[in-house]
């Protein structure tokens, strides 16, 4: 298992699945382990996937100081790992609350950005969140769903304040397009590969700065892609367009029938589609050089 060194001596670790050109992968969570992202519905077979183990998850190491869970100040660690990897310019993915974090390394760094990956990202540090009109509006959608009335009403009680287990367990199912076996399993996994101490600092006061990243955002020169499942809340396909209006080279792709983990509910449709992006950014751009390790 490779690691390398962030300049404040936090040893983090990454897991690479695949050949070909790299594609740095930053996982959601918040703070979740990066194997919840498995190899993206065979996205490996296509690209050389780089997995971030984000600090204090999976098997990187807890920093001395929690403050540094802030994702801000974890922009230093994805950059970190860039240059560990002797990379140019990278290809970056991100998923949900790794968007932020995603975000802020493009605003910090935008020359070291080839592409842009979002899947059913977060975007608060560009000033957009997801509030609960978007939840109901997408919940709407799952009527027919033999667990809908159970997961409803747990929703109901967390909008009304409560906190407890079984209510965020209840509401799980809306984030899949297919509650089955392969979709409960993964969300049985998310408890142990989850740093719930670090999820509350990441995105806590001052992480972000939404009028400074917009504005690099504007001028970004890397093509942006947005992806996103018909069943989604977090972004509704209508909110992840108006973030594509916040970039000058974004695209977007809703696919239908997914939720907020597309690569499970439809494999193929994913791969297909971010394949597609990043051989078409890897054409109008010189591939990044790799220096040897």
């Amino acid at each position: 298992m490779p690691t390398f060194t962030t300049p404040d001596g936090t040893e983090l670790a990454y897991h690479v699945r695949g050949e070909g050109e790299p594609l740095l992968c930053v996982p959601g969570g918040p703070m979740r382990a990066s194997a919840y992202l498995g190899d993206l519905g065979g996205l490996s077979a296509r690209r050389r996937m780089i997995l971030l183990d984000l600090r204090g998850t999976g098997d990187s190491g807890v920093p001395a100081d929690p403050a540094t869970y802030r994702c801000d100040r974890q922009v230093a660690d994805v950059e970190a790992l860039r240059d560990h990897l002797g990379l140019d310019r990278v290809d970056l993915l991100a998923h949900s609350a790794g968007g932020d974090l995603a975000l802020l390394y493009a605003a910090r760094h935008p020359q070291r950005v080839r592409t842009l990956t979002l899947v059913t990202a977060r975007a608060r540090a560009l000033g957009v969140d997801f509030a609960e009109e978007h939840r109901r509006e997408a919940a709407a959608l799952r009527t027919a769903e033999p667990w809908f009335e159970a997961a409803y009403d747990a929703y109901e009680r967390i909008w009304a304040g409560s906190d407890a287990d079984a209510d965020w367990d209840a509401i799980t199912p809306f984030f899949y397009g297919r509650w089955d076996a392969a979709a409960r399993a993964h969300a049985a996994a998310d408890v142990e590969q989850t740093n719930a101490e670090a999820a509350e600092v990441y995105a806590s006061s001052g992480a972000f700065s939404p009028a400074a990243a917009r504005a690099v955002m504007e001028t970004l020169d890397a093509p942006v892609l947005l992806l996103t499942g018909e069943l989604d809340s977090g972004p509704l396909p209508r909110v992840a367009a108006d973030i594509a209006e916040l970039f000058p080279r974004a695209e977007l792709t809703v696919l239908p029938g997914s939720g907020h983990h597309p690569w499970l509910d439809d494999p193929q449709g994913f791969t297909r589609t971010v394949t597609a992006f990043l051989e078409a950014g890897a054409v109008q751009q010189l591939p990044s050089p790799v220096r040897p390790r």
